[in-house]
């Protein structure tokens, strides 16, 4: 029943796992350029820019000129006439605005009310309103579009954030499917060696050398292996479907099931980092890793907010200056062709405690702000530290145990020479082969330890940080 278990979990890896011609071992970087390209949450992540960008396209449009039309009648007064007008205004970058346009007046209307008339033919009117004192360095405008430009640049931190974390899951993915297979590697290697014994026990059971009890002794050992391999294969398809998230398809996007036959001879090498390298990394951690850009940029916007309350505490004083050109020859006697109108117009609020109470939450923001940063260039330094003494901890655990498997391998080979000379008996050949088994299991968790606690490390000091993501911080 078990080996009809294991065969029919051999056949859904074939059927899971696609068709390909190759079968060259699946190298990391191989799954981290997929990643980069191909993996659905780093592909919306990246369409974080575009939604900054169509954001900042949106406040832009609060300078987009504006037609304005008019028309004023009077159907039931002692002047009978009307007066339209076609203006055109553009809002100003640096504040304020002009405006064009054309006016135009009929019937009668009265000599006192001079903004109302025009010559027969209309007038062209061409003015301009300048902010004085409010609204001259920053108005609500201004500042929306100043904090969408902000907004922009904390995508690259948004992104960075992900792009950190989704490297990190993968190269966990990637050792985790590799430890996997080795597991099952050797789950498999000790059945073999149960089953070679199986047939010489039973030929010596056939003569009479041994016990029959030692022969079934020895087929239970066969079953428990074969139910440890079973697992152990439930294990490495996990792995392989885990991984299958990160691995995909360059044309179709679609996973990939990585094969057996792509697994690696075996882990790579580790390769240890010193500590000059881990001193670089953590300088430079502080400006790679997104958190601290992240706040910077917020205390941008909050410079911006602070700004906008200190320019409405302001009282308002505003100039506007009107050029009109009478059209046609037909221009009334007490009407200039060309006339110049000023109004210079001052107004302040009373109290200004909507001003004063928001410049008071802003700057109480700001502060909070700058507490966090300060706390964050300490956790991501405590964070490298961390990783760092990890990292280090699992290398010396890794040549622990491969000592360790050496040791075991020597005392089970001596103890296989021994059984085949009848100086010892199968429980301890099994004690010691079980021994073995469990000395390369922690052999394969110490490498994965490894692996895991390098990609914890990366990730603390951002290793793996794209240049033109932090291009905004130098």
């Amino acid at each position: 029943m078990i080996r009809r278990h294991i065969s029919r979990l051999g056949w859904l890896c074939c059927l899971l796992a696609p068709f390909s011609l190759h079968s060259a071992p699946l190298q990391l970087d191989d799954v981290l350029t997929t990643l980069r390209t191909q993996y659905p949450p780093l592909v919306a992540a990246w369409l974080q820019q575009d939604i900054a960008n169509g954001k900042i396209r949106q406040t832009v449009g609060a300078f987009d000129p504006m037609l304005i039309a008019s028309l004023n009648f009077r159907p039931l007064d002692y002047y009978e006439g009307a007066n339209m007008s076609f203006l055109v205004d553009q809002p100003l970058l640096s504040g304020g605005s002009v405006y064009a346009g054309y006016r135009l007046s009929t019937g009668d209307l009265p000599d006192y009310d001079r903004k109302d008339r025009t010559s027969s033919s209309g007038e062209g009117v061409l003015g301009v309103r300048i902010p004085l004192l409010r609204d001259r360095a920053i108005d609500s405008r201004r500042a929306n579009m100043g904090k969408a430009a902000v907004d922009r640049e904390l995508a690259d931190p948004l992104i960075l954030r992900q792009y950190v974390t989704f490297h990190r899951s993968a190269r966990i993915a990637y050792f985790n499917w590799i430890a996997a297979g080795e597991r099952l590697e050797v789950a498999e290697k000790v059945l073999r060696v149960a089953k070679q014994r199986d047939e010489f026990l039973k030929k010596q059971s056939e003569e009479g050398a041994i016990a029959p009890i030692v022969l079934v002794d020895n087929r239970r050992l066969v079953v428990s292996r074969e139910i440890a391999v079973l697992n152990a294969n439930r294990r490495f398809q996990a792995a392989c479907i885990e991984l299958s998230l990160f691995h995909r398809d360059p044309k179709t996007t679609e996973p990939i099931l990585p094969l057996r036959a792509q697994l690696p001879q075996a882990f790579p090498k580790p390769q240890a980092v010193d500590q000059l390298q881990f001193v670089s990394d953590r300088g430079r951690a502080v400006f790679r890793r997104p958190e601290v850009r992240e706040i910077d940029l917020l205390l941008r916007k909050g410079d911006i907010d602070k700004s906008l309350a200190n320019n409405n505490l302001k009282p308002n004083l505003d100039l506007a200056m009107e050029l009109n050109q009478a059209i046609g020859h037909d221009v009334p006697k007490d009407i200039e062709e060309t006339e110049i109108m000023g109004l210079l117009r001052f107004s302040v609020p009373i109290g200004r405690n909507e001003a004063k109470g928001r410049l008071e939450a802003i700057e109480a923001s700001i502060k909070q702000l700058q507490q966090r940063r300060k706390f964050a260039c300490e956790q991501i330094t405590a964070e490298s530290n961390n990783t760092y003494q990890e990292l280090r901890t699992a290398l010396e655990a890794l040549d622990q145990t491969k000592l360790n498997v050496d040791l075991a391998r020597q005392l089970e080979a001596a103890e296989n020479e021994r059984f085949a000379q009848g100086a010892t008996d199968l429980l301890t050949l099994q004690i010691r082969e079980q021994a073995t088994f469990d000395a390369e299991i922690l052999e394969i968790d110490a490498f994965l330890a490894f692996y895991r606690a390098l990609a914890d490390y990366q990730a603390a000091v951002a290793a793996d940080a794209p240049s033109h993501l932090l291009s905004s911080q130098k």
